[in-house]
């Protein structure tokens, strides 16, 4: 391979020391000002949840800059700058994901009245149940966040010079300050400032560098002709690793494994005064997701345009993908004071807004899902102390994970990956419960450990044995334009590194082992779904007497031309469409209130009379209770 000389690139400069500095002074100033402002709001629910008075705005942005990380900032553009725009079609993936998550998985959660979406698995199934999605859940928030944490504080450390575990230890510092300090409310707020940073980086790095290509037309021109703009590609091998089907259909069951039942989001979602606010904030949050996908893959095809004769990858410039994009704005922009830290803060409000809400919602389930149950009679100061503590063992423990990181590859595909194998059952089991009403526990434990099997066996085989380089190859990468160091060598490497000798591989290596990383999401659910459905026929099916309305949204009710009938019978028992729990829904009774032990009628109109209650009077019309409230003898509607 020739050897080229590597044109020198700008430095840091004061200005962009003061700019970056200023990202984490002010994240940290929002964390003291919510720390001062809610001192005399000492509940864990306040601090936790936000005392679920947020509203639309602040939440929506919060959503979108905690999954944008800065796996999206740096990670998006160097894949379209090497597979071409196809990382497009997440948008349409995306869709699916907020309607289903808004539609679907929010209204029962939100219902219910829970903290923590696993509290959610008890009452559907029992605590078996709910203690392993709890322990899956801190695993794969652990592992996402080490590489949110470890990869772009590496990629900027080789490009800028930013000392690698000084980014990393600054990061973790900084959220588990602001986290422990403000709480929700502090991550919320936060995160909606860095969703403007970030947005803001990337406009800076856009402009000016369409203004070095000639303008737009130019760079669609070279996109064209290089093949960055070949984005439908309809082929249906699951081997591919991204096509039209494997970013659409993969993608949105990653997502959705992501947003529908994933504690961070669904925090967030409960977090807000109402229902609607909550879903408005799902549906505004789509906007954020869409215009951050539309620049990470615009900034893709201009850094092409910019680099299609001299690709510093290729060229030996830079040592990983993912270092591409920092050098290319050091490139641009390091001749212009204080721009370069723009973006630098641009990809860390990325990390820190990642890391933040991965501290807060895994100290949500923790206090939720082990301190609360081994000690449920804490007094309020002692559990928000508790919970402030947790923050920053979780804090700690995330930071350090960040070295184990160094080993998971290019950033995209090492957090999808990830959330794909963990988020694919916990999709399935969430899925199982909630639409389908004869699922029990039994068949849950049962479906989650096979939906574990089967996304985590091809996920560490294609670890252990990566894919063919054949199915893994970029597109074509030119050094054409490069200054040789040796004038006699003039030959252009087209791969940006030479395929290995292939060793022994195991049977399933070229196919098991080969699939595509955003088809593990979608084996794990269907593995955690079809299997959990049959063991629950097996082992004897829940019968609907059982189980509480609130908690369920049947599958057949989403095909409304289905017969009243019919969905009585896929109901499984479960009381459809009884007037007295609409009206009960009317006025306001979550279903932790029906836990209660069922009172006489005469206390309860005693009740009732005092204004302590609301209920239609035609309640107390008889003298006993009877089966028209829809429950069992020891519960009340």
């Amino acid at each position: 391979m020739a050897e080229f000389a590597n044109p020198s690139v700008g430095t840091f400069t004061v200005w962009d020391y003061v700019v970056f500095a200023s990202l984490f002074v002010i994240s940290s100033g929002i964390g003291v000002f919510f720390a001062i402002k809610e001192r005399n709001n000492v509940t864990s629910r306040e601090f936790l949840v936000g005392g679920r008075q947020m509203v639309c705005g602040p939440v929506a942005l919060s959503l979108t800059a905690s999954f944008m990380s800065a796996v999206t900032v740096l990670g998006g553009p160097s894949e379209v700058y090497r597979y071409g725009a196809s990382f497009i079609i997440f948008c349409i993936a995306f869709t699916f994901v907020i309607i289903l998550t808004a539609e679907l998985f929010l209204p029962v959660f939100y219902k219910s009245g829970i903290t923590s979406t696993y509290e959610y698995l008890e009452l559907r199934f029992n605590r078996v149940v709910r203690v392993a999605a709890t322990v899956m859940y801190i695993l794969q928030t652990i592992l996402y966040t080490g590489v949110v944490v470890y990869a772009p504080a590496l990629a900027l450390n080789q490009v800028t010079g930013f000392d690698l575990w000084g980014s990393v230890f600054a990061t973790g510092i900084v959220c588990t300050f602001y986290c422990t300090l403000g709480g929700l409310k502090a991550v919320v707020w936060t995160d909606a400032f860095q969703m403007v940073v970030m947005v803001l980086g990337f406009l800076t790095v856009l402009i000016q560098g369409t203004i070095l290509l000639g303008g737009s037309s130019n760079m669609w021109k070279i996109a064209g002709k290089g093949q960055r703009l070949n984005i439908f590609d309809f082929a249906v091998d699951p081997l591919r690793r991204h096509t039209f089907w494997t970013v659409a259909v993969g993608g949105t069951f990653t997502w959705l494994g992501i947003y529908g039942v994933n504690q961070s989001t669904i925090q967030r979602c409960i977090s807000c005064k109402s229902e609607r606010h909550a879903k408005m904030a799902l549906y505004l949050n789509l906007l954020g997701l869409w215009v951050i996908i539309v620049c990470a893959v615009f900034s893709g095809l201009i850094m092409y345009g910019y680099y299609v004769n001299c690709d510093p990858w290729t060229a030996g410039f830079i040592s990983a993908s993912d270092q591409l994009m920092p050098y290319f704005v050091m490139e641009i922009l390091g001749h212009l004071p204080g721009l370069p830290g723009l973006f630098v803060a641009c990809a860390f409000s990325g990390t820190l807004s990642t890391v933040a809400a991965s501290i807060n919602a895994l100290a949500t389930v923790t206090y939720e899902e082990v301190v609360k149950q081994c000690f449920p009679n804490m007094s309020d100061k002692l559990s928000t102390w508790i919970s402030k503590s947790l923050c920053i063992l979780f804090g700690v423990l995330c930071t350090s994970m960040a070295v184990a990181a160094s080993l998971m590859g290019g950033i995209i595909q090492a957090a999808l990956s990830i959330h794909g194998m963990c988020g694919g059952p916990m999709l399935g089991l969430f899925s199982l419960g909630i639409l389908f009403p004869c699922a029990n526990w039994i068949g849950a434990i049962g479906g989650l450990a096979v939906g574990v099997t089967l996304s985590f066996w091809p996920a560490i085989g294609g670890f252990i044995y990566p894919a063919p380089a054949s199915k893994t190859l970029p597109l074509h990468l030119s050094t054409n334009g490069c200054l040789p160091l040796n004038t006699s060598d003039l030959s252009s490497t087209l791969l940006p590194t030479l395929i290995p000798e292939e060793k022994y591989r195991p049977p399933l290596s070229d196919s098991w082992y080969s699939i595509s990383y955003l088809y593990y999401s979608p084996l794990g659910f269907l593995g955690s779904l079809i299997a959990g459905l049959l063991i629950s026929f097996i082992s004897g099916p829940t019968h609907g007497a059982n189980v509480k309305p609130s908690l369920i949204r049947p599958v057949c009710n989403l095909f409304c031309f289905w017969s009243e009938k019919f969905k009585k019978m896929c109901w499984f028992g479960v009381l459809h469409g009884e007037k007295n729990i609409e009206a009960n829904n009317e006025n306001g009774l979550s279903d932790n209130d029906l836990t209660i032990k069922m009172p006489t009628r005469k206390e309860l109109k005693d009740v009732y009379n005092q204004g302590a209650m609301t209920v239609p009077s035609t309640y107390f019309s008889e003298q006993q209770p009877h089966s028209n409230f829809g429950v069992t003898k020891n519960a009340y509607f």
